[in-house]
């Protein structure tokens, strides 16, 4: 019996080995439904479409970078409260501090265990 409730956990990263790495992770360690995009334009199509449950944003990307998705995001009454964890190089960003200005809910800092990620992402969104 398929859980109805499941999860969709958008993970928006431009390196498409993380997004492998991830989206395995999600699969095999969570009931949550991983979907991937490379860049924050198709992550704005995405959450418009899907209306995922949380995002999963690499912050350094190449065009539009994750602060722009943010505050595109963020403006948007209708996506605004959608969870968003930072998965991202910038150790400056993993401060509660910048995590608080930014207006996200946590930040797992890259490189990253694979094997912890669901865990640290179920703690940030007290999932």
């Amino acid at each position: 019996m398929e859980n109805i409730s499941r999860k969709t956990v958008l993970l928006i990263d431009d390196e498409e080995y993380i997004c492998k790495i991830v989206e395995t992770c999600l699969e095999i360690f969570s009931d949550w439904q991983p979907v991937t995009v490379p860049c924050c334009e198709e992550g704005l199509a995405a959450v418009a479409n899907i209306r995922p449950d949380a995002i999963l944003l690499d912050m350094i990307m190449p065009n539009m970078d994750g602060f722009a998705f943010l505050k595109t995001l963020q403006a948007n009454p209708e996506f605004a409260d959608i969870p968003v964890v930072l998965l991202t190089a910038r150790v400056d960003l993993t401060e509660s501090q910048k995590i608080a200005q930014l207006g996200v809910k946590g930040a797992i800092a890259k490189p990253f265990n694979p094997v912890q990620i669901v865990s640290q992402i179920k703690h940030i969104l007290d999932w």
